[in-house]
Order: C-alpha cells, then sequence, then structure tokens
C-alpha cells in the first residue's frame, strides 16, 4: 500500500507514511471484507458509511499537518480508521460519530489495539465537540454543502480544517484545506473526492 499507492500519488511526510504502515487496516473492517482492506479504494461498514480510500486518508492527513503535541478533532469515526492513523501522530484524537452503533464498534476496535488517545463520542458532528475545543487540527470525513460554522469557530490560531465541500449535486466534492490566520479564515481547494453526507442532528 505505501510503496504502490501512497508514495506515487504525492504522499511524502514520512510521519504519515510510517504511521500508514503501522495502522493494520484489515483490523477496521467485517472478517469477509479483510481480504481487500488494502486495495486503492473506500470499503463499505455499517450504517450506510464507508472506509475511506487508504490515499485519501493519508493526503487528508498529510495536508493537516498534525504535530505531536497538538489534539485533533475527527468529524465521523466511522470504523475508526483515519483516527487511528491520525492518533500516532497527534497527542489526542476526539471523533465524533452520529450513528452510536457505528461508534460502539470503533471505540471497542480501538481499544482493543492499543489506540488509548483516541475518544469516540457519539453526537452531531457538524456542531464539532466544543468541551474539548479549541482543536489545532479538523478532520471532516464527511461532504458538507456549507461548512458548518461551528467547526471554523473551534480552530485555534494557526488551526488547519481537511473538508470535502459539495459545490453541487452533479460534480465531485471539493476537498478543502482551511486555515485560521491572524486576519481571519482562509481555503485552497486540494482535489476532487466522494465522500458520505455531512448530515446534521
Amino acid at each position: 500500500m505505501v510503496a504502490e499507492q501512497l508514495r506515487p500519488h504525492g504522499v511524502t511526510d514520512e510521519g504519515v507514511l510510517r504511521a500508514m504502515a503501522a495502522v493494520p487496516r484489515e483490523e477496521f473492517l467485517h472478517p469477509k471484507m479483510r481480504r481487500h482492506a488494502y486495495e486503492d479504494r473506500a470499503l463499505a461498514i455499517d450504517c450506510g458509511q464507508t472506509i475511506s480510500q487508504p490515499l485519501v486518508v493519508a493526503l487528508m492527513i498529510q495536508s493537516a499537518a498534525p504535530a505531536p503535541d497538538e489534539v485533533v478533532l475527527e468529524v465521523g469515526t466511522g470504523s475508526g480508521y483515519a483516527a487511528a492513523v491520525v492518533s500516532r501522530l497527534c497527542r489526542k484524537v476526539i471523533s465524533v460519530e452520529r450513528e452510536p452503533a457505528l461508534a460502539e464498534h470503533a471505540s471497542a476496535t480501538l481499544r482493543r489495539l492499543g489506540f488509548d488517545n483516541v475518544e469516540v463520542a457519539v453526537g452531531d458532528g457538524s456542531l464539532g465537540w466544543p468541551d474539548d475545543a479549541p482543536y489545532a487540527v479538523i478532520l471532516v470525513a464527511a461532504a458538507a454543502r456549507e461548512v458548518p460554522q461551528a467547526l471554523l469557530d473551534q480552530l485555534t490560531e494557526g488551526g488547519r480544517m481537511v473538508i470535502p465541500v459539495a459545490v453541487n449535486s452533479d460534480d465531485p466534492q471539493d476537498l478543502r484545506l482551511y486555515l485560521r490566520g491572524p486576519e481571519g479564515v482562509s481555503y485552497r481547494s486540494l482535489f476532487p473526492v466522494l465522500f458520505v453526507p455531512l448530515r446534521p442532528g
């Protein structure tokens, strides 16, 4: 996966590559799906959700550039795979999942594998997680029609948020990197993606 999918397609951060190599993706899938774990595509999990393509996970994390002393907020825990990867690069991950069954399963998997700096919470990810705000990094694994103001408000000065934005229903989503600087928030487009919708509530 690292040699064939990640390095040739723009993943250059050695820390991200080490984290991707260290996390067993198959452990975050149903047994019948594990033989597909390292294929270069998203895979189905419960509740109509997916585990993202490895390249997308790696590029999102690389773009956000988490540091060892930083706290990361993830919106959309899913299987817990991306939270596990980013947890190797930061101090703590708060991951918010709206589906209680997914949150419970992801939390159990993360505990079993020893990812003890990840906390999974059940809630409306579009509201972020104010209890532990602000965050240096926010990673959103679902596409928003409009970027939630609550998430922007929970970024620290110098904070980075990576989020797919559904510009319109006919085009791929625009993966964006938002930066909070001294003069406010700006963004740049990264590449087109296809994520499940971010559903408030």
